[in-house]
């Protein structure tokens, strides 16, 4: 039996953690911020560790981005942070709320050379809400507890808390530390540095005998104004040919998720989905539209942007006809009028807005029909269109062809996540997401190596859920290593891996206007094997009539409590040719 410590600082910050409901706690390990872990553990949070840190905030941003509740990672001081950077600036421009707790040198040292000792400020303020920096014993908890709120207040975003590790041991050992830091000399120079590091473990431990738990401040969700739902509601009812497209903000409290994709239904109105809100409507629901947007966009008369910003997605505006009364409901002032002024702005909670909508409008007017049968008639081309290139048979596997398999063969609990380039964007054409939050993708800001993390943090938010990753074989190198995170805490993930020997998605066009593949080129490698060396299992796919067979071995395996790899050997194909986005 371990010995009993004396309560430390980790104590206080797992405290808050705990208040929070927070379960579990994405790290890798470091010295810096072994006090916390040890003490989250003992609380009964589940300590998950990976082999990257940028895996560990991926994984906590998936857990948010599911429950609606800030996710929760801690990393080591200097390079522990330094690797979270790609991870948290991810986070931010995907508006999902975390919470980071980073180690740091102790208080006395910093600036002095002490081990993995830097500014950390400078390098991730600005990819965070929030940096804060804690300089006493009796501000942990209260820190900690600022920075859930903040995480998710207004516009959601990571938080950023720096935890310096002479903060986070019992005040005893503090105490000693610094007594012997001082030394016993006698000359002048000694005297002063023992009075000085004296004076600074003292004010360091001030107050710090108050051990009492902040409480748990509420979080507001910002709500639209009543007369920007009255105008949307008006706009709406006169419209003939109106169109929403709905994006993850409008599901950033996801316990509502099944309450706005009522409303959406009773609203009657034809709906794009992007990002987390893809799956809101089901895998089938009459009104959502899944091709042809841009042409959708440039006919409608009135189009509901929700929670979607007019970024390069949609042509920086450009795609929704000067015509159109274009009504933006977004909790970010600024993105409701990026690069295009809406003619109604509802700034507060999208998804809210949307049931105020459905609350407010009459019944649909039948006067929509041919506009709802044109959109579904394009739909049905394109699918059409994309079985043909799907019977198209190559040296390998067809693209198109696995997705149509996979598709096939998930479960109906599926859970989605996407981690490339090309083969991921062939996948949105193909698979439907099985119900709200069953779908995750990098977000704006393009990510590559989310995959691994992702998927951990899903697992273990849905567990028992099916969980895939659909891998391009660029993509995967990221966190190939974090099969050994899978195999070693029981998660059953299920990788697909598209693997066509390159990065298919720029060396379509590098080579088409600069003449090279330079640096665009990959090898046909044995992922499977990789996978299977760490524990879990792996398969090789490299003929169409094996794909079939394999997803359902890989299903078999993955509910027998085993992760596996599935690695497909791809035909290069031009489906998505011109498709570089600027």
């Amino acid at each position: 039996m371990m010995a009993a410590h004396a309560y430390h600082g980790g104590d206080r910050v797992a405290e808050v953690l705990q208040a929070h409901g927070v379960p579990r706690l994405f790290t890798l390990c470091g010295g810096h911020i072994s006090p916390i872990l040890t003490a989250a553990k003992a609380r009964g949070l589940r300590i998950v560790d990976v082999r990257d840190e940028a895996t560990a905030v991926f994984a906590a941003d998936a857990t948010a981005r599911l429950t609606g509740l800030p996710g929760v990672a801690a990393v080591t001081a200097g390079p522990g942070i330094t690797n979270t950077i790609t991870a948290l600036k991810n986070a931010q421009l995907a508006q999902s709320p975390l919470v980071l707790l980073g180690g740091a040198a102790p208080t006395a040292l910093q600036g002095r050379g002490a081990l993995q000792d830097i500014d950390q400020r400078p390098l991730v303020a600005p990819h965070v809400k929030r940096f804060i920096k804690v300089t006493r014993v009796r501000e942990l908890g209260s820190a900690v507890a600022a920075a859930f709120a903040l995480a998710r207040e207004g516009v959601p975003g990571p938080v950023f808390v720096e935890c310096p590790v002479d903060l986070l041991y019992d005040a005893d050992s503090i105490r000693q530390w610094y007594a012997e830091a001082a030394g016993k000399g006698t000359a002048l120079a000694d005297r002063a540095l023992r009075w000085y590091l004296n004076r600074h473990a003292a004010r360091m431990l001030e107050g710090s005998a108050d051990r009492s738990v902040p409480a748990v401040q509420p979080v507001a969700v910002p709500t639209a104004d009543d007369a920007a739902a009255r105008a949307a509601a008006s706009a709406l009812a006169r419209a003939e040919r109106p169109l929403f497209v709905i994006g993850s903000q409008a599901v950033v409290c996801a316990d509502e998720a099944d309450a706005l994709a009522v409303a959406v239904s009773r609203l009657g109105v034809p709906v794009y989905l992007s990002g987390m809100a893809r799956g809101l409507l089901g895998r089938d629901h009459p009104l959502q539209r899944r091709h042809a947007r841009r042409d959708a966009l440039r006919e409608a008369d009135c189009v509901l942007l929700a929670g979607v910003p007019c970024d390069f997605r949609l042509d920086y505006g450009r795609h929704v006809r000067r015509s159109a009364t274009l009504v933006a409901a977004n909790r970010s002032r600024r993105d409701a009028r990026l690069n295009r002024r809406p003619d109604i702005a509802a700034i507060g909670d999208a998804g809210r807005f949307i049931r105020a909508l459905a609350a407010a409008v009459p019944t649909p007017a039948a006067r929509r029909d041919g506009w709802l049968a044109t959109l579904a008639e394009r739909d049905r081309a394109r699918e059409t269109e994309i079985d043909r290139q799907a019977a198209l048979r190559g040296e390998y596997v067809n693209p198109l062809a696995l997705f149509r398999a996979l598709e096939a063969e998930a479960g109906d609990d599926a859970l989605f996540v996407a981690d490339g380039g090309d083969f991921v964007a062939t996948a949105s054409y193909v698979l439907r997401p099985r119900a709200p939050l069953g779908w995750l993708d990098p977000g704006a800001f393009g990510t590559l190596g989310v995959g691994a993390g992702f998927a951990l943090g899903a697992a273990c938010a849905r567990p028992g859920r099916e969980t895939w990753i659909v891998f391009g074989d660029g993509a995967c190198g990221y966190g190939l290593a974090e099969f050994d995170s899978f195999v070693r805490q029981g998660i059953p993930v299920i990788a697909v891996v598209g693997n066509d020997a390159g990065w298919t998605q720029i060396a379509r066009e590098q080579v088409k206007m600069l003449g090279d593949d330079v640096a665009t080129v990959l090898a046909r490698s044995a992922y499977h094997e990789v996978a299977a060396g760490f524990g879990a299992a792996g398969l090789l796919v490299q003929r169409n009539e094996d794909v079939q067979p394999a997803l359902a071995e890989a299903r078999r395996i993955a509910a027998a409590g085993r992760a596996v790899l599935v690695n497909v050997w791809l035909d290069k194909t031009a489906f998505r040719e011109g498709s570089l986005s600027m």
